[in-house]
């Protein structure tokens, strides 16, 4: 059986730059977990590789047909943006192992969803100041900026990923990104070899 391995850490943590790096790299043999979202696109995203980007109405019919595994919804001051995993046909886990992002909350779902031997957790940290100097510096090369969204995300983040609540969802290991992300990279390329071993 392959397993799920699932990206999840604070805004600006390195998350999309870990994922891209890691979905690309031929040798890792990841295929996309794809969440479905009702959130604009952002500058240098192609719809069906980061998200599906989905209209409110969209989102509801996948609800009405039983397929939404798990979704949140964020006030953002751009008005309710909202994210989900849903059961789309495209996971088999019989035949591939799978790279997803997401938050604390949607991997205990997925956890729950498709069994915790099959969902690895791949937790990413970084110490708040880089953090919010990168969240700065991504926020200027986008088009309009929102940096009110930046910063309500960045506060959110702080309740979010309690170290109560990752210890509550099982997850020990942390991957520091806070230098070099080679490193991160390295640690987390280990990681996944191991949890192939244990199949």
């Amino acid at each position: 059986m392959g397993k799920i391995f699932y990206i999840m850490g604070k805004s600006a943590s390195g998350k999309d730059c870990i994922y891209k790096n890691l979905i690309n790299d031929p040798g890792m043999l990841l295929s996309p977990l794809v969440l479905y979202t009702t959130r604009p696109i952002r500058s240098g995203e192609t719809p069906g590789k980061e998200y599906q980007y989905v209209s409110d109405e969209e989102l509801e019919s996948l609800r009405n047909q039983g397929k939404i595994i798990e979704e949140r919804s964020y006030h953002t001051v751009y008005g309710i943006w909202t994210y989900a995993t849903a059961d789309d046909g495209k996971i088999d886990l019989s035949q591939k192992d799978y790279l997803g992002i997401g938050t604390l909350e949607s991997y205990v779902k997925i956890q729950k969803y498709y069994g915790g031997e099959s969902v690895c957790a791949i937790y990413i940290e970084v110490e708040d100041g880089i953090r919010l100097e990168r969240a700065l510096k991504r926020e200027r090369k986008q088009k309009k900026p929102k940096y009110a969204e930046m910063c309500r995300r960045f506060l959110a983040d702080k309740e979010d990923f309690k170290e109560k609540r990752i210890k509550e969802a099982g997850i020990t290991k942390h991957f520091q990104n806070n230098g070099d992300i080679s490193d991160c990279l390295a640690e987390i390329h280990k990681f996944i070899r191991v949890q192939r071993k244990t199949l």
